[in-house]
């Protein structure tokens, strides 16, 4: 039974093959190849697929599948024009023939009558009547040409048709006979009646023409009639009216505005803005120009003498250059109503000669002293070119000098007086000194600024240099004003912006000229100090060094080239510079103040600065043991300077008024009355506790400052006030402690930083995740969906990987099929002829066989 059963199923084995290729056979599949996939158990909920599968199902719709498309994409690989037709309907089976051409012909009427755009909801479809637009017809739209019968436009008469057309002999003779039978004259040729019909068309065509034009003037006096009649027919309302009416509202701020910015004047083109080399090219023109102007009043030359006038020139010139040798025309006049023609006027000419000649002679020696005078200054190079030029003038021509004109006017006196407009720039420190010297400060000012812009660095190639050596012969020149007796400081303030605009030009030189300058006072305060074993304040000239210096360059950098040796030697100041007299005070105070004005940027504690400032308060209070703070150097605690700010005179405390500290009293050249040395030592203790008061506002905030915070008290409310200073100082004093009241209680004593306990060690246990093998771990959701991705990823590329395979293995079968087909071909053409070749070779022999029997 099962061999039987075994037996049928190999009989049905085509059957159910037939019926995997998608044949007749599907229904009578093989029960033995019938692939099922059982479950253990059912899952609710779970979907099943590809319970039952018959093989070769699905290879076979595969195979269909690739044969309608990527066997057509390979036959047409070589093709690249392709026809499509994209009619309507076309490679539909499921609509009728008929429907299709319905539907064709009703796109076709709707592609004709769609808009033009769909945007635009006015547009109506034009409606027509025989080919021309109904609005058109509508509108009567009719252009009278001038030049055309408006009347019977398009139309041709009767005659030229005849005439140009047919039917003219017809119409001559026509004519011929009429002229016969009419007059009996002789008959026109065909000539002589074209012309006449020409004539004729164009009578009638100016007939027309008369018309129009007379219609047209009757057209235009009716409206000018109108008009005039029209103004007749215009009626004002009355007053009474127009104040029944509502008045007109005022306008909104809104409308108000519009209009304001509607007549507001629009902005106008400017040119554009010069370059710095531009402007200091027209600034050195301008000056140059105003310093020729200046030489031609102190020479005496008047301003036309350089402007060509225009020379007379008669209307019958030809203007071709010719001029006559000798000018042999006379003067003529009119004297009396009679004509006087000058007859004597050589005669005239060389007595006036010979009269200049004896005045020239009588004056020879007065003439020589200019000469003799002519020096550097006289601008005798100038007016050179105008003696030789007066030199080469004939005496005849010479106008007879009077004697007021050798003297020199005012504007000459003027020019010479007036500062000069361009200057040469200074090669030595004396050139520029005797530029400078004995002229006021505006002056000054003007001849630097002067000497700037002629010799700007755009201008010429050497201007730069010597630029750079102008700044060190101005600083040069501050150090001397400073070092005068008394200092000119109003010069020095003014001459600051100078140098300020040329370190801005040049800040590499300016910044080794400033570190120069300072270099050689640290060297010799060196060198006292090794010699004398101390070392005395510097000059004014020093100070204002440093004054400069921090204006010209930024005091707020951490280190800066010029600025750090400056805080530096100022520190050196305050430390190693004893205090001898009044002057060493002021100019102590006044480095004092420079310090504070490095430092109120970056706030840096300076301890030189509160030192010194301590001292100074020292000096001004007797000196008692107790007093609980010792000076250190350059103050002393016992000995000649150390109740050197010390005032006992009740009156001088009196008459003493607070002031700003001039910078004369560091000068020290005159000698100070009681007086004035007094009120000096309070100046001096006003200046030090103003200079405290900020140091309190400004370090109240740093630790270090409290450690001198106690001594400051006691000198300020134990000793200062015991020694009865006027109320400015004490109400100063009184403040200065108030602020330090005020910080101490904002400032909190140095403590170490509390840091957390560290804990002891403690052995937690580890947690060792258990894996179960076999199901997913456990994660979010987050990691399943991005798991879910990585297997589905996976899936599709080995399923992308099995189908680009299996379309190569198919795509190599094709290939194959076609090799075969083309070899089989090949050799079944190749037996053809073998057979053919063989055939006639037969024939041959045995024609061959019959022709030699016969």
């Amino acid at each position: 039974m099962g061999k039987a059963t075994a037996a049928s199923a190999r009989r049905r084995a085509p059957g159910a093959r037939a019926a995997a290729r998608g044949g007749p056979a599907k229904a009578n599949a093989n029960p033995f190849e019938v692939k099922v996939n059982r479950q253990k158990f059912q899952v609710l909920g779970r979907k099943t697929r590809h319970d039952v599968g018959l093989p070769g199902v699905s290879r076979a719709r595969a195979l269909r599948k690739r044969t309608q498309t990527l066997l057509k994409e390979y036959k047409e690989r070589n093709k690249s024009n392709v026809f499509t037709d994209k009619r309507f309907g076309e490679y539909s089976s499921n609509i009728s023939p008929e429907e299709k051409m319905m539907k064709r012909f009703a796109l076709e009427q709707q592609r004709h009558h769609e808009k033009k755009s769909i945007y635009n909801l006015n547009e109506d479809e034009e409606l027509t009547h025989y080919g021309q637009s109904l609005a058109d017809i509508e509108k009567h739209n009719d252009i009278v040409d001038s030049d055309s019968d408006a009347e019977e436009r398009g139309t041709l008469s009767a005659e030229l048709t005849a005439a140009h057309f047919g039917g003219g002999s017809g119409l001559l003779h026509k004519k011929t006979s009429q002229r016969e039978e009419g007059e009996g004259e002789k008959p026109k040729s065909r000539k002589e009646l074209i012309e006449e019909l020409i004539a004729k068309s164009k009578q009638e065509k100016r007939q027309r023409q008369a018309q129009r034009e007379d219609a047209i003037e009757l057209t235009e006096k009716l409206d000018q009639d109108w008009k005039e009649i029209q103004t007749l027919l215009s009626r004002k309302t009355p007053k009474s009216e127009n104040r029944d009416k509502r008045e007109k509202p005022k306008p909104d701020a809104y409308d108000v505005i519009v209009r304001e910015l509607g007549f507001e004047m629009k902005a106008q083109p400017s040119n554009r803005m010069k370059t710095e080399e531009e402007l200091a090219k027209e600034e050195q023109e301008r000056l140059k120009k105003l310093e020729a102007e200046r030489l031609r009043r102190m020479c005496g030359k008047d301003a036309d003498e350089n402007i060509e006038k225009p020379k007379h020139m008669s209307a019958d010139d030809l203007n071709d250059g010719f001029v006559l040798d000798k000018d042999d025309r006379r003067l003529l006049s009119y004297k009396d109503g009679k004509m006087n023609v000058e007859d004597d006027v050589p005669e005239e000419q060389s007595r006036e000669a010979s009269h200049e000649s004896e005045e020239e002679g009588d004056e020879g020696s007065c003439g020589e002293e200019p000469e003799e005078r002519d020096g550097p200054d006289s601008h005798s190079d100038l007016e050179s070119d105008g003696d030789s030029e007066e030199g080469s003038e004939k005496p005849e021509d010479r106008p007879h000098q009077t004697p007021g004109e050798g003297l020199i006017s005012d504007d000459q006196k003027a020019a010479g007086t007036e500062l000069p407009y361009t200057f040469t720039a200074p090669e030595s420190y004396e050139e520029l000194r005797s530029l400078l010297s004995g002229r006021s400060m505006e002056e000054q000012l003007l001849v630097v600024e002067r000497i700037q812009k002629c010799h700007h660095p755009s201008l010429a190639v050497g201007n730069k240099a010597k630029l750079e050596k102008l700044f060190g012969f101005l600083l040069e020149y501050v150090g001397d004003l400073a070092a005068r007796d008394p200092p000119d400081l109003r010069v020095i303030d003014k001459l600051v912006v100078q140098l300020y605009n040329l370190c801005q030009m040049f800040p590499e030189s300016a910044s080794d000229s400033i570190k120069f300058v300072l270099r050689d006072a640290m060297h010799e305060m060196a060198e006292m100090v090794e010699t004398r074993g101390r070392a005395a304040f510097p000059g004014l000239d020093v100070l204002i060094y440093l004054k400069i210096t921090g204006l010209l360059f930024p005091t707020s950098d951490f280190w800066h080239p010029v600025v750090t040796p400056a805080l530096v030697c100022m520190s050196q100041l305050l430390t190693k510079c004893p205090i001898l007299s009044l002057q060493d005070v002021v100019k102590g105070l006044f480095v004092c103040c420079l310090f504070l004005e490095y430092v109120s940027l970056s706030q840096r504690f300076i301890p030189e600065l509160i030192n010194f400032l301590l001292g100074i308060l020292y000096i001004a209070t007797p000196n008692k043991q107790s007093q609980g703070y010792t000076p250190v150097h350059p103050f002393r605690a016992l000995g000649k300077n150390s109740e050197l700010l010390l005032v006992s005179d009740k009156k001088d405390m009196a008459t003493w008024q607070k002031t700003s500290l001039s910078l004369h009293w560091a000068s020290g050249l005159r000698a100070w009355t009681t007086t004035e040395a007094n009120h000096t030592r309070l100046s001096c203790l006003a200046v030090c506790l103003a200079l405290l008061k900020r140091c309190v506002l400004m370090y109240s905030t740093l630790p270090s400052f409290h450690a001198i915070t106690r001594p400051l008290r006691a000198l300020l409310s134990e000793h200062l006030a015991d020694c009865g200073h006027p109320c400015e100082l004490q109400e100063l004093s009184q403040s200065i402690l108030t602020e330090m009241e005020d910080q101490k209680q904002l400032c909190r004593p140095l403590v170490c930083e509390k840091s957390k306990p560290v804990p002891l060690k403690l052995f937690t246990p580890r947690l060792v995740k258990v894996l179960e093998f076999g199901r997913k771990q456990g994660s979010s959701k987050e990691e399943q969906e991005r798991k879910r991705l990585i297997h589905k990823h996976k899936r599709e590329f080995k399923g992308a990987v099995r189908e680009i395979r299996r379309d190569n293995q198919f795509l190599a079968r094709m290939q194959l099929s076609e090799i075969m087909e083309r070899d089989a071909e090949r050799k079944r053409k190749v037996k053809q002829l073998c057979n053919s070749l063989a055939t006639q070779e037969g024939e041959w022999k045995a024609l061959k066989r019959q022709r030699h029997r016969r």
